[in-house]
């Protein structure tokens, strides 16, 4: 087999890119840390269309897909129209100017682009040029005063009045993790078509939180936090910014920690309910001791040697000994199993929390909140679930899935936005939990069902790795405290563990009640308990 399975591979390409990098500065690449990676194999195998451009390709890492090369052509027309605005400076001085930055364009994407700086150079300035240009409609959105461009060519892809098919699937692909291009791109292009750089940066700054209005799921308040552009590494990075809470004090558990949290909750939890296994072992230690020990072997022994003939005997005489018997291989193979579990990383994907439809009937209510992640919360005394308004639309998914990959790639602390989606899926299973929220004014569902909803939710419980959020991490205690407190669920509890749980306990009262019984009979027709039963009844009326 050969060591090349790529046919399109060019070593002479490979040996230039190495000897380049290995013989550039690496001066302004310090302070450049990687913003543009590839999709987690992990997270890119449960829904692949989520995080691959459908209809265009911005950037290097799509850019030479046969099936986006339709799209190419309103990109060239859009740099046409962006060279007749530069004036008296050429598209191809534009061009120059990134060559020049070349190294520092390619430090930002986390894989190797197989490719020429000239090439690089004019990818990035055709890209921002359709990216500018698709990015107005939101800075007219926000009544700034700039000059609207008038594209026939661009009429069916970006609706100034609203959105259409088109515009929605650009939307899609322009927020995926790997069709980004670095900001400073987007800034630069500006600069040339603006008397300043900060001129420049306000129209750029117009434009994103535009798109962010757009776009975001959740209702944005008046008062946005203040993010310089020059700051932000790329489209998606802006909207994460704007979307994601940053915690003051960052803390992250290790997954140590994080087990010996688990370990906590669980005893906690043991406290207030006893498992069934204590059922079984008790059950056990009974069967096995003093005068039930005899009892216990007369019943298998004696009555079985009597009774044998009975028909149906045979098959109660198995279902005995099994209950009976059996109780001592099922407390070893449930050691094995906990020994086997600890020496694993826990495999959490959900959280542990009930359902809203679970919550609701124990009492709970549910609100919305004003802001956005930071502003869940739990009021215990009035038993009030606080969540932001979230908007479901078809572009929703796309983009809550790649802020998820981003943060999962680029965040050195808590996964914040990641805990989010885990909440939101641990309380909702069904479509009826979506339409409570629905009705809370929670979640605004334009989609086409509330199944489509509760399945978008249930499709992100795939993490990278185990995080832990403070202030989410709270609100998720304090639920599940006043959860398990409420009487009824106590009821629900009991009834599961020493009733539903205990079924070979019960089968064993229920075969030892009928064998009694069996025997009784048996007795009955041999001696005659009638006539024992009648002198019984004539002596105690003699003695009354």
């Amino acid at each position: 087999m050969p060591l090349n399975c790529d046919p399109n591979f060019d070593e002479h390409r490979w040996i230039i890119n190495i000897r380049r990098t290995l013989g550039e500065e690496l001066e302004e690449d310090a302070h450049l840390p990687v913003c543009i990676f590839n999709v987690p194999k992990a997270l890119m195998s449960i829904d692949p269309d989520s995080y691959t451009p459908q209809q265009i390709a911005i950037g290097p890492y799509h850019h030479w897909r046969p099936e986006l090369q339709e799209m190419e052509r309103y990109k060239l027309a859009a740099a046409k129209r962006t060279q007749r605005q530069l004036q008296r400076i050429k598209f191809q001085n534009f061009v120059e100017h990134l060559m020049k930055l070349e190294p520092r364009i390619r430090v930002c994407y986390h894989k190797i682009l197989d490719f020429g700086d000239e090439t690089l150079a004019w990818m990035m300035a055709i890209d921002s040029a359709f990216l500018l240009e698709f990015l107005h409609i939101y800075a007219i959105k926000e009544g700034q005063a700039l000059t609207r461009v008038s594209s026939r060519s661009m009429s069916h892809l970006a609706d100034y009045a609203g959105r259409n098919s088109g515009q929605n699937a650009i939307l899609r692909d322009i927020v995926m993790l790997e069709n980004q291009i670095p900001l400073f791109v987007l800034r630069k292009m500006l600069e040339f078509q603006s008397p300043s750089m900060e001129l420049a940066d306000d129209i750029l700054l117009s434009k994103l939180i535009g798109l962010c209005k757009d776009l975001s799921p959740f209702k944005m308040i008046e008062n946005l936090p203040h993010i310089e552009v020059s700051e932000c590494a790329h489209l998606l990075d802006f909207l994460y910014n704007v979307i994601v809470p940053k915690l003051e004090e960052p803390i992250e558990m290790t997954e140590d920690e994080d087990r010996d949290h688990n370990d906590e909750e669980a005893q906690g939890r043991k406290r207030l309910f006893a498992d069934s296994n204590h059922v079984k072992k008790l059950l056990s230690k009974i069967c096995n001791k003093g005068p039930l020990r005899f009892m216990k072997k007369m019943l298998l022994n004696l009555p079985c040697m009597i009774l044998s003939n009975l028909p149906g005997f045979a098959i109660l005489k198995q279902l005995l000994q099994h209950s009976c018997l059996s109780q001592d291989q099922e407390e070893t193979t449930q050691e094995q199993e906990s020994s086997n579990k600890t020496n694993k990383p826990p495999l959490v994907e959900e959280i542990t929390i009930p359902s809203v439809t679970e919550l609701s009937k124990a009492g709970f209510c549910f609100s919305t909140a004003n802001g956005s992640i930071s502003a869940i919360d739990f009021d215990v005394k009035t038993a009030t679930f606080y969540l932001p308004t979230v908007s479901l639309d078809v572009n929703t998914e796309v983009l809550l899935r790649n802020l998820v990959a981003y943060e999962a790639s680029n965040a050195s602390g808590p996964l914040v936005f990641t805990r989010y989606t885990e909440l939101m899926n641990g309380i909702i299973d069904t479509e009826d939990d979506v339409k409570l929220l629905r009705e809370k004014g929670v979640i605004l569902n334009r989609l086409k069902s509330d199944e489509e909803a509760a399945n978008l939710w249930n499709g992100m419980s795939k993490s990278i790795r185990l995080t832990k959020v403070p202030f989410l991490d709270k609100v998720i205690e304090d639920i599940n405290n006043y959860y398990d407190g409420r009487w009824c669920v106590k009821v629900g509890k009991f009834m599961k563990h020493y009733v539903f749980d205990s079924w070979q306990f019960l089968t064993l009262l229920g075969t030892v009640l009928l064998l009694f019984l069996m025997t009784l009979q048996a007795f009955c027709a041999i001696y005659g308990c009638h006539r024992s039963f009648h002198h019984v009844k004539n002596t105690t009326e003699r003695l009354s």
